[in-house]
């Protein structure tokens, strides 16, 4: 039971993966892109379906009072652009509060330098959304 998990961005969508068991996640991938959104879309497919994962669990960026800003707008959007490039898949929205902020400490603490961090910091956080995710479901 493979779960995909997404942390969207403008310019960097990180991917993190489970395990086959669906007990921990691992950081997989940062896919970088500018204006095409057909490119990561293509990409997620191939991941997802070479995976053979059952769901996609996309990190919501909330705002710290619990409502929805722009970038969950944004956020949303793609989630609609995911279910049209892979329809009748399981796609669950997350809430991905302080995971970039969880990532770029992580990444401090076991000293990787701020210039390397970029890419890495997407996939720690897809993989910190995911493990929330998959804590929640046990």
């Amino acid at each position: 039971m493979r779960i995909l998990c997404i942390d969207y961005g403008d310019a960097r969508i990180g991917v993190a993966i489970s395990d086959p068991l669906g007990l921990t996640a691992q950081m997989l991938e940062t896919i970088k892109w500018k204006k095409d959104i057909q490119k990561p879309l293509q990409r997620i497919r191939e991941i997802f379906e070479g995976y053979n994962c059952e769901a996609i669990v996309v990190g919501i960026p909330r705002n710290m009072d619990g409502t929805a800003g722009p970038r969950e707008i944004k956020t949303r959007e793609f989630m609609r652009f995911l279910e049209d490039e892979l329809p009748g898949s399981k796609i669950v929205p997350w809430d991905e509060r302080l995971t970039t902020v969880m990532a770029q400490r992580a990444m401090h603490d076991l000293g990787i330098v701020a210039k390397n961090q970029k890419s890495r910091i997407d996939q720690m956080a897809a993989a910190f959304i995911l493990q929330g995710y998959l804590d929640s479901l046990k």
